[in-house]
């Protein structure tokens, strides 16, 4: 649902007996939340009962609230509405889309790390995305070999946040969305957000060169509105630990080899060694990239390497 239309429906209904009303946590910060509401954003706190149950506030949130009486400061959140997906660090609720963020250089790619993001979004039932940024550092052909991995499997977009490069397509993209940027520090998810959302005004840190890594900048979440949707701003996904999975759900989470898997001769097929694999046979023929391959194998031992028994 777009963000007009959400306002629109908690705009239709009224408020309750006990004066509470939608809205949507837009920001928490210091235990105050930004609730937008169809009169306006209040800031709220959650009610006791919250804590009790267990059941933290997240930004992305639609909740009852009962604005602030006349001569007070902040209202209260009475109840966190039905979430269609939630994520504990950062914590966030109800996103649409994931959009993995990987730098061309500085810092240089880790697609483990992407292919990880990646499947994070799979397993939440949200729509992955691939922004390759700071194409303007990049050698003719280095971008699009990276894109080249990703296409047909995600939407992918190629951009220079500091240059502006590419930035329309990756607009029209999140526009509608309730969306987040995810990927390591440095790759320039602030950035971006300050192309897509001049108002964020959003600090941006470079690449540490003791470290080669990049220095957090965001230091709470925040929503941004955007023509029709929403746009996260996160200190970051941490990454995504597949030891919580079953490893035969992994290849589920590759649509590139899932899709492949159907002509393996076995059907309990791992896609390792076995013959007559569907999987690796179109990895030699160059339809899945070794790249992608190999972060499954690698999610395989990691998930194995973790087995509880």
């Amino acid at each position: 649902m777009t963000a007009e239309k959400t306002m629109a429906a908690m705009a239709e209904r009224s408020a309750d007996a006990s004066g509470s009303v939608k809205g949507l946590v837009r920001k928490g910060i210091g235990g105050f939340y930004f609730v937008e509401t169809p009169s306006g954003v209040v800031r709220a706190k959650g009610r006791g009962v919250l804590k009790l149950d267990g059941v933290p506030l997240t930004v992305g949130d639609l909740v009852d609230v009962i604005p602030p009486a006349p001569g007070e400061d902040d209202g209260v959140i009475e109840r966190i509405l039905p979430r269609k997906n939630r994520f504990d660090r950062p914590p966030v609720s109800n996103l649409d889309a994931i959009i993995a963020v990987v730098a061309v250089k500085d810092p240089e790619p880790n697609f483990f790390v992407l292919d990880k993001l990646l499947v994070m979004a799979e397993t939440k039932g949200v729509t992955p995305a691939v922004c390759i940024n700071k194409i303007d550092s990049a050698s003719p052909g280095e971008a699009e070999a990276i894109r080249d991995m990703y296409a047909g499997i995600y939407d992918t977009f190629l951009v220079g946040g500091l240059t502006g490069e590419g930035m329309d397509d990756l607009w029209d993209y999140v526009c509608g969305r309730k969306t987040a940027f995810a990927g390591p520090s440095g790759v320039g998810k602030s950035t971006l957000i300050n192309r897509l959302i001049p108002e964020a005004g959003m600090d941006t840190g470079g690449i540490s060169r003791k470290t080669s890594r990049g220095r957090h900048t965001t230091r709470h979440v925040e929503m941004f509105p955007v023509n029709g949707g929403y746009l996260f701003d996160t200190p970051g996904f941490t990454s995504f630990d597949l030891a919580e999975m079953d490893e035969r759900e992994l290849a589920a989470c590759f649509p590139d080899i899932e899709r492949n898997a159907g002509t393996c001769r076995f059907e309990d097929c791992m896609h390792l060694d076995e013959p007559d694999c569907g999987v690796i046979r179109a990895l030699r023929d160059g339809r899945i990239s070794r790249s992608r391959y190999r972060s499954y194998r690698m999610g395989i031992d990691e998930i194995r390497k973790n087995r509880k028994y």
